[in-house]
């Protein structure tokens, strides 16, 4: 998202004078949640001032900050003192949705560790991430379709990853794929991955 990115960090680019984490922090109080922990490495200050404790958003916000950029997965396994000892949500902070984040509250893992939202897959991304079986999410696949980062995990998927060092969820889940405990829905309504300025302006172009 260079050179947006060199002053701001990505989840306070805004779509029509909303930055996306905001956005995403409406449509997870909407859904009824009221605890959200972020983490953050560049300019995370910026995303603290922005956002504060949550309070004006009806949540309680905490932080986890990484003092360099630990990855999806790194971030998580250093976020967990935070998130607790039961299965959570996460969410990356750069999408535009219009998914119903209360369904997937109620979603039970049972055995699973876990449960992963997939997406018809984009234009920049035809290739897709992951194959959909019935309900069983698989690595391999005549169709694959893409991971949208959204997704409810089990805090013992993270297990294998020091606090503090780098780590990639795609591995995990491979992982997981293989022993049968990853499962998964298609959402076939609004989502965009903001992941260039060109996608940015087409979405201030598009969004309401």
């Amino acid at each position: 998202m260079r050179p947006l990115t060199d002053t701001i960090p990505k989840v306070l680019l805004e779509v029509r004078g909303k930055a996306l984490i905001v956005r995403l922090i409406e449509a997870l109080a909407r859904s009824g949640i009221r605890e959200i922990v972020i983490n953050h490495a560049h300019l995370g200050h910026m995303i603290e001032a922005a956002l504060g404790d949550g309070r004006r958003f009806g949540v309680a916000i905490g932080y986890s900050r990484e003092a360099e950029a630990l990855e999806t997965a790194g971030g998580i396994a250093l976020a967990l003192p935070l998130l607790g000892e039961r299965p959570f949500l996460a969410v990356n902070g750069d999408l535009l949705c219009d998914f119903d984040f209360s369904a997937l509250i109620g979603t039970a893992l049972e055995q699973n560790l876990a449960h992963l939202v997939l997406v018809p897959n984009p234009p920049h991304h035809t290739q897709g991430d992951f194959a959909l079986n019935g309900k069983q999410v698989a690595d391999a696949g005549q169709t694959k379709l893409t991971f949208s980062g959204i997704g409810l995990y089990r805090p013992e998927l993270f297990s294998s990853i020091r606090p503090g060092s780098k780590g990639q969820l795609a591995t995990l889940l491979r992982a997981a794929m293989a022993r049968g405990l990853v499962t998964g829905e298609v959402h076939r309504g609004v989502w965009h991955d903001v992941g260039t300025p060109a996608r940015l302006s087409a979405l201030n172009e598009r969004v309401a």
